[in-house]
């Protein structure tokens, strides 16, 4: 009789630790594609489990995570950067810390509860749950919000770099680009605003184009101009403000053209996007007579060559600074149900999904 209890309450104890282990477990929803096509058509919503992390590994809770224009361009097969199948979106997130895996000990700088971003590239970011290396997590100040913390390793840092690393701008010193209700132009205007550097920004006409120089303006603009009036703008010729040293592009074709013919001499413009699907137009005079510099800038290149340089470091102190006394915001945006992904991408191929509100998902 006292074989047949001790066989039951073996069991029972085998029971309450299989129903312990399975409670422990963490199933993660994950957007996952197996081939290049238009998002909504080949991104997959699935569950799988998460394993236990191990040393040197950390479990991560997602909290956002936003929809770039690269990130879309990825999925169809137009980036440089091409992922092995299957492979998850996304590439920029902000999570919570869950478990450290091992003893414990994976980073000396990192607790359960903590607020973590990936700074690497390409791990896949549109997922409920993640396990990192520890030494990809950054932590994020417990006063940086979701939507700031989610969407500072691409734009920001593009616009810190850009502003930082072609010209040596002074306060009064003048910068213009276009693009500038993107997020990464709303980034640039906040970043001009914080330094004392009149930033002037091109947009594409629309209706509510009052609306959104008011909105930009807001920002800090010091001008916001149509592509028309930037055609026969007087700003730099009247000396209202100093004629630009540095001109950012993110559009080209006769965009970046305008924008080239109004900067001063010896100045630079540096192309991080071409939204327009047309090439840079380099007259020549601007060449030898100006002495223009025409350069390119990309920040997953900037950031696998600084990954463990000190410029890194101090470029997320500043922003994480400017953020805390509210010198730098999140860009126009809206937090989206992660199952709502299909609307979400969908929309995120509009120009209008790109130049005018990001799209974060939430978890």
């Amino acid at each position: 009789m006292a074989h047949i209890v001790r066989q039951l309450r073996n069991a029972a104890t085998g029971w309450h630790t299989s129903l312990a282990v399975r409670h422990m477990s963490v199933m993660a929803k994950v957007l996952r594609y197996g081939e290049f096509g238009e998002p909504a058509k080949v991104l997959k919503l699935q569950e799988e489990s998460v394993p236990d992390p191990k040393q040197g590994e950390v479990l991560v809770k997602t909290l956002g995570a936003p929809i770039n224009p690269a990130d879309i361009n990825t999925i169809q097969g137009k980036y440089p950067v091409k992922p092995t199948f299957p492979a998850v979106g996304g590439n920029e997130c902000v999570g919570e810390v869950v478990t450290i895996g091992g003893d414990g000990t994976a980073s000396s700088n990192l607790k359960v509860g903590d607020r973590v971003v990936p700074f690497a590239t390409g791990l896949g970011t549109w997922r409920s749950h993640a396990i990192y290396s520890a030494n990809q997590l950054m932590k994020v100040p417990a006063s940086v919000g979701v939507a700031e913390a989610a969407t500072i390793t691409v734009n920001p840092c593009t616009g810190y770099r850009m502003l930082k690393d072609f010209v040596t701008l002074k306060p009064g010193d003048t910068v213009i680009q276009n693009g500038a209700n993107s997020a990464c132009g709303q980034a640039i205007i906040q970043l001009c605003r914080a330094w004392n550097i009149e930033c002037v920004g091109i947009v594409r006409d629309r209706p509510e184009f009052g609306q959104l120089k008011d909105y930009l303006k807001g920002l800090g603009a010091a001008e916001i101009l149509t592509e028309e009036e930037l055609r026969t703008t007087k700003l730099f010729k009247d000396g209202i403000f100093r004629k630009p040293r540095l001109a950012l592009n993110c559009v080209g074709g006769k965009n970046a053209l305008e924008l080239s013919r109004q900067l001063d001499q010896a100045g630079v413009m540096v192309t991080y996007g071409g939204m327009s699907r047309e090439p840079v137009i380099v007259p020549t005079a601007s060449l030898i007579f100006k002495d223009l510099r025409f350069v390119g800038f990309w920040m997953t290149r900037w950031t696998k060559e600084n990954a463990a340089s000190a410029l890194r470091s101090e470029m997320f102190n500043e922003l994480f600074g400017l953020i805390d006394r509210g010198a730098l915001k999140a860009p126009a945006h809206e937090m989206i149900p992660f199952e709502e992904y299909s609307a979400a991408v969908t929309n995120a191929l509009n120009i209008q999904g790109f130049v005018g509100k990001k799209y974060i998902f939430r978890f």
